[in-house]
């Protein structure tokens, strides 16, 4: 009987890590993946700056920027490209108006990936823009998509890297950080700050009290404000010290739109259907 027992039980222990040895394989299996994608991106974005692609016509006096170019020819969900220096936030930005939170599961590919993609909240105008474009990034434990947010939380770091680029399809933009924050959602909790509502503001009192919000909440002082007319970006990633936990950066616009696209030639092809 012991005999038995003895072999069931190895048997099952087997058997789990059999599992369990699957499981790992295969999460380091996608990591190695999608950074091999992103990466890929990232140097044709870099190479396209020197050797730029046929321009696509976006509007009537906009074209789309060379270095995106190629990529939203790849997938016309994209909206842009975010960059943070000495993170590792180099990444395509993308937004699905009709189908909320698809890049949550779903690579720059639209393959199912647990790393996403990030990606601009349905509700709010990139190109307009919004007052408040809030883009969403997965809190990874490699490293990758917003884990770097968590860089933010030290105020020596924000002093050596106090900006944020965000290029849209057709402008390069530069944003200055004004508060960096935890906070919770989901909850009734008196420390629960529901940042992802605002995107346009209905009146300056309203523009001014999210900023309040964000400078109250803010882990350190930044000196920076902004007020009624000014554009924001908020990237938003999990933060794991509460349940439901959130890691909120908020920076506001301080360049004017790019002149880096000029109105459309002759030569320049039509947006794919």
């Amino acid at each position: 009987m012991k005999k038995t027992i003895s072999i069931f039980l190895i048997a099952v222990f087997t058997v789990l890590l059999g599992i369990s040895s699957y499981f790992i394989i295969d999460h380091y299996r996608e990591a190695r993946e999608q950074a091999q994608m992103y990466d890929s991106l990232a140097q044709i974005v870099e190479d396209s700056e020197s050797e730029p692609a046929e321009p696509i016509v976006y509007s009537e006096d906009k074209t789309i920027l060379p270095e995106l170019t190629e990529l939203y020819r790849q997938n016309s969900d994209l909206v842009g490209w975010i960059c943070v220096e000495d993170t590792n936030i180099n990444y395509p930005v993308m937004q699905t108006v009709d189908n909320p939170n698809y890049y949550l599961k779903r690579g720059f590919d639209k393959e199912y990936s647990s790393y996403g993609c990030p990606y601009v909240q349905e509700d709010c105008d990139v190109l307009k823009p919004s007052d408040n474009v809030v883009i969403y990034g997965h809190h990874m434990n490699n490293g990758s998509m917003f884990a770097d947010l968590e860089k933010f939380k030290s105020e020596d770091f924000w002093r050596e890297h106090r900006t944020i680029a965000f290029h849209t399809l057709t402008d390069k933009n530069e944003y200055e950080i004004l508060a960096a924050f935890k906070t919770v959602v989901y909850t009734n909790s008196p420390d629960s700050f529901r940042y992802y509502r605002f995107t346009d503001a209905q009146s300056p009192e309203e523009f001014a009290a999210f900023v309040e919000k964000c400078k109250e909440l803010s882990l350190y002082d930044t000196g920076i404000s902004a007020e009624y007319g000014d554009k924001l970006i908020t990237l938003s990633t999990c933060e794991y010290s509460r349940t439901n936990g959130r890691l909120v950066v908020v920076a506001k616009k301080i360049t004017e739109s790019s002149d880096v696209n000029a109105p459309a030639n002759d030569g320049a092809a039509e947006i794919p259907s």
